[in-house]
């Protein structure tokens, strides 16, 4: 049995010795008989074996040596019988000879992609537990290394802390379930999920188990997080996939619409009604049927909606007659449900039945700036090829996007990019083809209130750098407008491209 202890030390019986690794997350180790430093964290590791009991072997593979010593040391100080292979052959050839009980493999190789020895071990050594391990942290790979058969998955950089607690999770986890057969026919690149941050990759994470399950999954986040792309993900996915996906946003209609949409209706149960109707429930058998901002739908739906979860059968209005239905249900709310159930203004049951499975969803101001940059090229390419040509974004416009709050968030986004795309001249963006209210938002307080001679000229600028300053000052003033910053400059619209852009002069001509 391993644990991990913070604040207790542990003698161990070897060398002290100190070694650095050129890593962003493991910027130094030192390991001492006293306890080991990392990532500017002190922890210690107690380790306790039952009599008789043989250290759990591991397989950690990996072409570069700093990346697999990352997590070879640790795990060898855990007590883990640990070893290492530099590459897929390596471990494949390995894996013949020894029984391993967990292994964490990276995906990108030179020699064999990691998601072949994810699928080699689990059809040699399918009791074998298999941690993908990735710098490329993206739904598309979390759902292919889960859909071989992988325990789990960790993005680069990690944390040694988390990382020790999977590899004790799946070390211990009792091998009773089958490996997943992998279906040729799924295709991960139609997600339209972006980002790498840590709170995404759990998303991933979470949304490839949701896959390969029947549970009813709760996507929770801000509006424009990306909760539909989620729920379509999921249905991708699974063993539903040829079946319908249906999208209901519950806020944008009315109790009485709403139910008689998903639950149907009989000839004469209201006004209108003139012949019997199949609800959306119904239509949807056999499919997946989401259910956007559940927050503020009725006691009455509420109530209809979690006889559908418990027995699975609906009742069209002014009906009596239940009808089954086989219906995989998401739900989404832009709310915290929970605090709703706290204050009786949600049905407890409901809540505990959606929420077999929860999703977080951030919103995109926590994701980093990495993230949004990601998203921005990412809608540059759909709206530059929309337009038919390449449109390129400038470094200045990334950095003030990184800046922004995004309340929003990658909806918003996505409208500005298309947005600057629309207005943008010379096929590059720059910060005045961006909607003003973004910038000045984005732009510190001291950017916009300091004296244009402090911000123009206060480093002492090349003359053809502070004309190009004073354009786009004179640009910021008239809010973007070319054709009134040019009358005020005394000059032509070209002239502007030519100062904004001075390496491509060629392209602001002929545009």
């Amino acid at each position: 049995m391993l644990g991990l202890a913070k604040g207790l030390k542990f003698d161990f019986p070897f060398p002290i010795f100190h070694f650095s690794l050129g890593l962003p997350e493991f910027n130094q180790w030192q390991i001492t008989n006293q306890k080991w430093k990392m990532n500017r964290q002190d922890f210690s590791l107690i380790t306790t074996t039952e009599p008789n009991s043989k250290p759990h072997k591991v397989l950690v593979v990996d072409d570069e040596r700093g990346a697999r010593m990352a997590l070879e040391v640790p795990l060898r100080l855990s007590g883990y019988d640990v070893a290492a292979a530099t590459g897929g052959r390596e471990a494949i050839a390995l894996g013949k000879g020894k029984k391993f009980d967990v292994v964490l493999t990276d995906i990108y190789m030179p020699d064999l992609n990691g998601l072949e020895v994810v699928r080699e071990f689990r059809q040699s050594s399918p009791d074998t537990k298999i941690i993908a391990v990735t710098a490329q942290g993206s739904l598309e790979i979390a759902m292919q290394a889960i859909e071989e058969g992988a325990f789990d998955f960790i993005a680069k950089p990690f944390n040694i802390d988390e990382v020790l607690a999977i590899v004790s999770r799946a070390a211990n986890h009792a091998a009773t379930t089958e490996a997943a057969s992998p279906d040729p026919e799924h295709d991960f690149s139609a997600s339209g999920l972006i980002g790498h941050s840590p709170q995404m990759v759990r998303a991933y994470k979470l949304t490839a188990h949701a896959a390969r399950t029947s549970a009813t999954v709760l996507i929770e986040g801000e509006s424009g997080t990306g909760k539909e792309l989620i729920a379509r993900a999921i249905h991708q996915n699974s063993s539903r996939a040829k079946k319908t996906f249906t999208a209901v946003n519950c806020s944008a209609m009315t109790e009485t619409l709403l139910e008689s949409e998903l639950f149907g209706y009989t000839k004469g149960s209201f006004t209108g009604a003139q012949a019997d109707r199949a609800g959306l429930f119904e239509s949807t058998d056999g499919g997946t049927i989401f259910l956007d901002e559940l927050a503020g739908t009725s006691p009455s739906f509420q109530a209809s909606l979690l006889r559908v979860l418990q027995e699975k059968e609906v009742r069209r209005l002014g009906s009596r007659e239940a009808r089954k239905v086989d219906v995989r249900v998401i739900g989404a709310t832009n709310v915290n449900l929970e605090r709703l159930v706290e204050r009786n203004e949600f049905r407890n049951d409901l809540f505990y039945r959606l929420s077999v499975l929860t999703i977080a969803l951030p919103p995109l101001r926590e994701r980093g700036a990495e993230d949004i940059a990601l998203l921005a090229h990412h809608f540059l390419r759909k709206y530059g090829q929309a337009h038919g040509e390449q449109i390129r974004i400038g470094e200045d416009v990334i950095d003030l996007l990184a800046r922004y709050p995004w309340p929003g968030n990658v909806r918003e986004l996505e409208n500005t990019i298309e947005h600057a795309a629309a207005v943008c001249n010379a096929r590059l963006i720059t910060i005045s083809d961006l909607p003003q209210r973004i910038v000045e938002r984005a732009l510190p307080p001291s950017a916009s209130a300091a004296p244009a001679s402090v911000s123009l000229i206060d480093d002492r600028p090349l003359l053809s750098e502070l004309e190009r300053r004073y354009v786009q000052l004179i640009l910021a003033e008239t809010e973007g407008n070319k054709s009134r910053a040019a009358e005020i400059l005394g000059i032509d619209r070209r002239t502007i491209y030519r100062y904004l852009n001075p390496g491509n002069n060629q392209d602001s001509e002929t545009s």
